[in-house]
C-alpha cells in the first residue's frame, strides 16, 4: 500500500458544493477515463439470466431482485468495453456469481463467522482441488471455473483460481471484522477491502483478452504489479463512495468512506470528501507510473494494463446509476 497519499487532514480545501452525495462525488472525483460500454452488453445480460437459472441461483425471489438491481452484465460491459462476446459473458457470469456469493456470506457471517466455514471451504476445495460441488453455489462456481479453463491458458487459469481463493478468504476476514467488538483499524480495513473487492480474479481474464501470453518478467514487473494494486484500489474505493449509505444502514464497516468517518469522527459527506482525495491521489499515481512504463511494455502488456485500468471508470459509471446504490442520490451532501 503506497504511503504517498496517506491520511488527509480535515482542514484540507473544501469540496465543491453539492446538494446530494452523488453530486458531491461527481464534482470532486478525478476521473480522466471516458465512458465506454461493450456492444455485447444486452447479449451478456441475457446470458447471465440463463446461466443463473441453470444453476438455480435466482430461484429465490430476493436473489432475483438483487440481480435486477445490480446489473452485473452492465458492470462487465463498462469495465471491459473492448473484449469479445465470449470473454464478456464469462466476466458477467462471474460478477453475478460474486454478488450472490458475497451477499450470502455477509448474511451468514453477521450471525456468526464460524457458520461461513462450510460455504467457504467448499469454494476452496473446488478452486484448489477440483472437488465435486455440494451446493448450487458450488455447482455454479465449478461451471465458472470450467469456462475459465476453456478460455484461458493453464497458467492464466491457475492465477484466476489463486486470486479467487484469496477473495473467498477475504470474506471470512470481513465476517470476523464485522462481528468483532473492537473498531477495525484503517490499514486492516483497506487490506480486507482489497481482498473482498473481487477484482483481482478478473486480471487473468484481462490477460486472456490479449493476442498472446505475457512474458513472466513483464507480468511480474514491480511497476506492473503496482499498477494492478492501484487499479483495484481506485475502482473499489470509488464504488465505496456510492455504497457508503447502503453499507452504513446495513451496519457495514469495510468501506473506505466509513473508515474515514470512524477515524476522523466526522459526518458522512466529510468522510466521502476525504475518501475522494485519497482516490484522486491513487488515480494520479496510476497515470504517472503507467506513463513511465508504457514505452517498455509489449502490445500485450499495454492491453493487460489497460484492461486492469478499465475497472476504474467502469465501477464509477456503473455505481452512478445502478439501483443498488440509489440511496446516494437521496443522501444530503451537507455535513
Amino acid at each position: 500500500m503506497s504511503t504517498t497519499h496517506e491520511e488527509i487532514a480535515l482542514t484540507a480545501p473544501r469540496a465543491i458544493p453539492a446538494l446530494n452525495l452523488r453530486e458531491l462525488i461527481d464534482a470532486n472525483l478525478y476521473m480522466p477515463f471516458p465512458f465506454q460500454s461493450n456492444p455485447h452488453a444486452s447479449e451478456a445480460a441475457a446470458g447471465v439470466d440463463a446461466w443463473l437459472r441453470t444453476w438455480g441461483l435466482t430461484d429465490e425471489p430476493e436473489v432475483a431482485a438483487m440481480i435486477s438491481c445490480t446489473r452485473p452484465a452492465e458492470l462487465a460491459a463498462y469495465n471491459s468495453p473492448t473484449v469479445d462476446s465470449g470473454l464478456l459473458q464469462i466476466m458477467a457470469n462471474q460478477i453475478a456469481y460474486q454478488f450472490i456469493f458475497d451477499d450470502r456470506a455477509e448474511d451468514v457471517g453477521l450471525q456468526r463467522p464460524g457458520r461461513l466455514l462450510p460455504m467457504l471451504s467448499e469454494s476452496v476445495r473446488i478452486l484448489r482441488d477440483g472437488q465435486r460441488p455440494e451446493s448450487p453455489l458450488g455447482a455454479a462456481l465449478a461451471d465458472l471455473q470450467r469456462q475459465v479453463q476453456e478460455r484461458c491458458t493453464p497458467a492464466q487459469a491457475a492465477r484466476w483460481a489463486w486470486n479467487s481463493r484469496e477473495y473467498v478468504h477475504g470474506l471470512l476476514y470481513e465476517a470476523v471484522a464485522q462481528t468483532h467488538s473492537a473498531p477495525v483499524g484503517s490499514g486492516l480495513c483497506r487490506s480486507i477491502r482489497s481482498l473482498i473487492a473481487g477484482i483481482e480474479p478478473f486480471h487473468p481474464l484481462c490477460e486472456a483478452a490479449q493476442p498472446y501470453e505475457l512474458a513472466p518478467e513483464e507480468l511480474r514487473h514491480p511497476v506492473v504489479r503496482r499498477l494492478g494494486r492501484l487499479s483495484v484500489d481506485a475502482a473499489v474505493w470509488t464504488a465505496d463512495l456510492f455504497s457508503a449509505v447502503k453499507e452504513q444502514r446495513a451496519g457495514g464497516v469495510i468501506n473506505l468512506a466509513l473508515d474515514y468517518q470512524r477515524a476522523h469522527q466526522c459526518s458522512l459527506p466529510e468522510a466521502v470528501t476525504l475518501a475522494i482525495r485519497r482516490i484522486n491521489g491513487t488515480i494520479g499515481e496510476f497515470e504517472e507510473l503507467y506513463g513511465e512504463i508504457r514505452p517498455e511494455l509489449s502490445p500485450a502488456g499495454v492491453g493487460y494494463v489497460e484492461g486492469m485500468a478499465g475497472w476504474i471508470p467502469g465501477c464509477y459509471f456503473w455505481s452512478r446509476t445502478v439501483p443498488r446504490y440509489a440511496d446516494t442520490m437521496a443522501a444530503s451532501a451537507i455535513p
